[in-house]
């Protein structure tokens, strides 16, 4: 590993901290960004939010997705920008109707069984995607030279769970149904959005996206085998595909509340870090993952929310677990909308001041 602070050949400035923690430098401050950093929390995007028709009309207009992603990076100055998008641009583009309600989340068309698969289609994605693209390219001539890209999609399973269930949901019970009853049926609709993912991630990275993040949000509500056939497999598959095409930039796995599963995604070829969740313990985290992969992690959003000592003490701790090898500080789920600015701030000026 290479310390940064230690070469005395680059400056921060001179290159970009995300990239370079995830090629396995040991950076001093180690890099920062936050899951949902864009979004409810900040009053400049409640003020646009308030000028938009839709959710999904602001994701979907190129220079208010880009505005949005913007915000943060003007305000906090975090290491990296992810795009302002949602994991359920996949349905969108393969066909799915999808809008999101106030106060409920995402609604869609719910698929009832495996007949209804042949309401999507591959053909057209892109197309229907190319606004996603389109905010990328504005992105990529507005941030700061030392501030890295983020691209990313939802993993196969908690995608297909949204498309299923038609919305969010407590127990995956139709999911489960169509694993048990109509194995098949549900492996058709993974490989489709392996494809699909695999498709949008690449094309991301054609846009401008330096680095790639996918998230399987609700990976923990598998057991084993389950976990591995539905979640560690299809992944693998995607990251495959994108080592194929782009072997040079970095994937960023979070498979939240999987658990032990987390040391199978490490031992995967082509990924570059691992983000872990609040519960996973930094211990065994760093024993096992970190000999394979950049970690990414993990306070607890609830934290940062409460702030003051026991901010303090949480970041002091992570810093103490994961500072001295390739690490990028983060959360261990996405940024609370109750979340205080002050707290972000005091978060990313205790961080920029971690020293070896």
């Amino acid at each position: 590993m290479t310390r940064a602070s230690d070469s005395g050949t680059r400056s921060r400035l001179e290159t970009k901290p995300l990239l370079a923690a995830l090629r396995g430098e040991v950076m001093a401050p180690p890099p920062i960004w936050l899951m949902r950093q864009a979004g409810r929390y900040l009053p400049e995007y409640r003020a646009l939010r308030a000028e938009t028709g839709s959710f999904m009309d602001l994701c979907l207009d190129p220079e208010s997705a880009a505005e949005v992603t913007m915000q943060p990076i003007r305000r906090f100055g975090f290491d990296a920008a992810i795009l302002f998008s949602d994991i359920l641009m996949i349905p969108h583009g393969l066909g799915q109707r999808v809008r999101f309600e106030e106060g409920q989340g995402p609604v869609l068309e719910a698929l009832k069984g495996p007949p209804d698969l042949a309401r999507l289609s591959l053909e057209g994605l892109e197309d229907r995607l190319s606004p996603v693209y389109a905010a990328l390219r504005l992105l990529r001539g507005r941030l700061p030279a030392a501030t890295s890209l983020i691209g990313f999609a939802g993993a196969p399973w908690t995608v297909a769970s949204y498309m299923i269930e038609g919305g969010s949901s407590r127990d995956y019970a139709q999911s489960h149904r169509w694993m048990a009853a109509e194995p098949a049926g549900f492996a058709r609709l993974i490989e489709m959005l392996v494809e699909a993912t695999a498709r949008h991630l690449s094309d991301q990275v054609e846009a401008g996206a330096e680095a790639l993040q996918i998230f399987d949000s609700w990976a923990g509500a598998l057991e084993e085998p389950l976990r591995r056939r539905w979640c560690l497999e299809p992944t693998a598959a995607i990251v495959r595909r994108l080592q194929a095409r782009h072997p040079a930039v970095p994937i960023i796995l979070f498979p939240r509340l999987a658990g032990a599963l987390y040391a199978d995604y490490a031992a995967l070829p082509g990924v570059a870090a691992l983000s872990l969740d609040s519960g996973l313990d930094r211990g065994w985290a760093k024993r096992v993952l970190r000999p394979r992969v950049a970690l990414q992690g993990n306070l607890d959003p609830a934290v940062l929310v409460t702030g003051g000592p026991a901010l303090t003490r949480a970041v002091r701790g992570i810093l103490a677990d994961f500072g001295d090898g390739p690490f990028v500080f983060n959360l261990g789920h996405g940024i609370l909308p109750e979340t205080p600015i002050d707290h972000v701030e005091a978060l990313i000026a205790q961080v920029r001041s971690a020293r070896p």
